[in-house]
């Protein structure tokens, strides 16, 4: 039983790896439409939307970045999903 590691198939695992990406993505989503409704809400808070605006807030423009971080995130994982060879 020491190497049950050698049970894993290359198929099973890409499975495995292919929900745990699905997974992350999911995550990864809800965690964007967290950060728009928090951006939203300190513009809001603020009065101003142009970024081109001086008084802009500190905070919106850093979760903006974290946003945009977040978006290709999942665009790389989901690029790396459609490349896999899907199990069968």
């Amino acid at each position: 039983m020491a190497n049950s590691y050698l049970l894993e198939t290359p198929r099973r695992t890409a499975a495995v790896n292919g929900l745990q990406i699905a997974t992350l993505i999911g995550n990864l989503s809800r965690t964007l439409e967290l950060l728009t409704v928090d951006v939203e809400h300190e513009e809001k808070r603020a009065g101003i939307r142009d970024l081109s605006d001086p008084a802009y807030p500190v905070l919106a423009r850093s979760l903006r970045t974290r946003r945009e971080n977040i978006t290709a995130t999942i665009a790389s994982l989901e690029a790396l999903v459609q490349g896999t060879p899907k199990a069968a």
